[in-house]
């Protein structure tokens, strides 16, 4: 499954491409029961859907699709970085700077993939050192929709500029202002990747 998540996220299955059960388990080397497992996984995360019995096709999000999932992500991701603030420790705050660095390397690299799945690991990193396990268990299903969203986003550079800021408001130890900071942060990506995938 998560070969197949990654593929949405990253591109390489756009919307509208259809999945075979029998291509899909012959590409991954897989028995034809755990893509079916897999298939039936991301249509409940949201990433497929099946217009006719037969026929499963990645899902194309509407804008009202990505404005939820902007809604859900400004709570949760706000609240994640407060209690960030507050419990990150200097162990905490080593890992996410190594992240950080890793993102920066991916960035200069140019290589979308890579700057993604940086990127996507320094929020998944925030999550972690949060230590909310109610919190994290909410994030999960969304993990994945989430990545995406930030895979449309390819202002590379603003983005780690925003991420050092953010990374720089968790090490205040400030919980309000590390949540002002992540607010501003998702509501930039809102607008920027609702730019993009839904020009006027």
């Amino acid at each position: 499954m998560d070969e197949l998540r990654e593929r949405i996220i990253t591109g390489k299955l756009k919307p509208g491409d259809r999945l075979v059960e029998r291509d899909l388990a012959e590409d991954l080397g897989a028995s034809r029961l755990p893509v079916r497992e897999a298939i039936r996984a991301l249509e409940s995360e949201g990433f497929l859907e099946t217009p006719s019995p037969r026929r499963v096709v990645v899902r194309q999000l509407s804008k009202v699709d990505v404005e939820e999932l902007f809604d859900v992500r400004e709570a949760l991701e706000v609240l994640a970085c407060g209690f960030a603030a507050e419990r990150a420790g200097s162990a905490g705050l080593a890992r996410l700077d190594a992240v950080l660095a890793d993102a920066a390397d991916a960035t200069a690299s140019g290589k979308g993939t890579r700057i993604t799945a940086a990127n996507n690991r320094f929020h998944e990193e925030i999550l972690a050192v949060a230590g909310h396990r109610l919190l994290s268990t909410l994030m999960q299903p969304l993990e994945g929709r989430l990545a995406w969203l930030t895979g449309q986003n390819e202002h590379w550079n603003d983005l780690l500029a925003e991420h050092r800021r953010l990374y720089d408001a968790i090490a205040s130890g400030d919980p309000e202002q590390a949540k002002t900071c992540a607010l501003e942060h998702v509501r930039v990506n809102r607008k920027v990747t609702l730019g993009l995938l839904f020009p006027e």
